[in-house]
């Protein structure tokens, strides 16, 4: 998957290094000379990552929210103004086709994914408008760029805002667009959804104010820390949302609500939450540094040469070394010797859920057969 975006204006900042050509982030800066001293500024002080590439879109009508909450997974029917979720859409077999981000605030639902998957999300939600009073339409207007970091608080003046909201809470810029905080990558993550014509200025204002300048480098790495994946590189076509970690209403930091009503690739989801298990888990991997190169996402994660799972993302991290997102089969258990590529791996065993939860439709067969 490449990008097709237009470079981003921020590449013109001095030391800025754009993505790998041909890469999904070839239109913004992957590093800006010292890729691992830019994740120590978003872990530990504020850094500021352009995520520019990002594909937005504005939906607004009076049925906005109602509308959508009948065609996506996640319960936002009942939004207030300024809240934010993760929402998913979902194909008939209930594998995940698109992941976003969306903001309802002052009238206006705002949505943001990835840049390759954006236009065929925008072409299904017209699709699906009938006679709702909801317009949806390609914002290219606006762009989005991601504060990080635990000294945020100190932009309260830049930034020309009281104080910063709760996670999946937003507030309006004086200048236009938002500030909506997010659970992830670190538990100090702010998205900026701002006109694009105010990116440069912006990027100079809350630099003069101290932020640090970092890549997306900076931003996968803390994302693969922290188990969050990315569509298109840590799925594929036979993602369903429990694989990946997606499962959960707003107030679960999810992105699938167990409880809401019918949605296209609902019977999956909810045949996997009463019945069955997922197939396979997003694990995090370790990946020995000390082989001559790196794997490539796609390829085949194996044990004993036999094939049990795809890689993802693979990225440097500053703390970790060389880690990986992987989709592997459930049954392999943790401790087992893995290959990926040039490299040895290991599944971190923290990452991998447990799924003891007790299953509704389980409790209910138990029951019908006197157990």
């Amino acid at each position: 998957m490449s990008s097709s975006v237009a470079p981003s204006p921020i590449l013109q900042v001095p030391g800025a290094v754009a993505g790998p050509p041909g890469s999904v982030d070839a239109a913004v800066a992957w590093h800006y000379g010292d890729p691992l001293g830019e994740q120590r500024a978003a872990a530990q002080r504020v850094a500021m990552v352009d995520r520019s590439h990002r594909f937005v879109i504005s939906i607004t009508g009076k049925e906005r929210l109602t509308w959508l909450h009948t065609i996506s997974s996640q319960h936002i029917a009942a939004l207030a103004d300024g809240d934010s979720a993760e929402n998913l859409d979902l194909d008939l077999n209930g594998r995940v086709l698109h992941h976003f981000v969306l903001t309802d605030l002052d009238g206006t639902l705002w949505i943001d994914t990835e840049a390759e998957r954006g236009p065929d999300l925008l072409s299904f939600l017209k699709k699906m408008v009938f006679w709702a009073d909801a317009k949806p339409e390609a914002a290219p207007d606006h762009a989005v760029l991601s504060l990080l970091g635990p000294r945020a608080e100190s932009l309260l003046d830049a930034l020309g805002i009281t104080a910063l909201p709760e996670v999946y809470r937003a507030v309006a810029l004086p200048g236009g667009g938002f500030l909506r905080r997010m659970p992830w990558p670190t538990d100090d993550s702010f998205d900026l959804i701002v006109p694009r014509d105010h990116l440069g200025e912006l990027w100079a204002r809350l630099r003069a104010a101290g932020v640090e300048a970092a890549g997306m480098w900076t931003f996968e790495a803390l994302r693969v820390a922290a188990l969050r994946p990315r569509i298109g590189i840590d799925t594929d076509d036979r993602t369903i949302p429990h694989e990946a970690n997606w499962i959960g209403g707003i107030e679960e930091l999810g992105a699938v609500h167990l409880n809401k009503g019918c949605y296209r690739g609902q019977e999956t989801v909810a045949r996997v939450a009463n019945l069955g298990k997922p197939p396979r888990n997003l694990v995090l991997l370790h990946l020995d540094g000390s082989a001559d190169s790196r794997p490539e996402p796609g390829e085949a994660v194996t044990a004993g040469g036999r094939a049990v799972g795809v890689l993802g993302t693979v990225v440097d991290h500053y703390e970790f070394g060389p880690i990986a997102l992987a989709l592997i089969k459930r049954n392999v258990p943790a401790d087992t010797k893995l290959e990926a590529g040039p490299c040895a791996a290991a599944i971190d065993p923290d990452s991998v859920p447990a799924h003891d939860e007790p299953q509704a439709g389980r409790l209910a067969v138990e029951k019908l057969r006197g157990r």
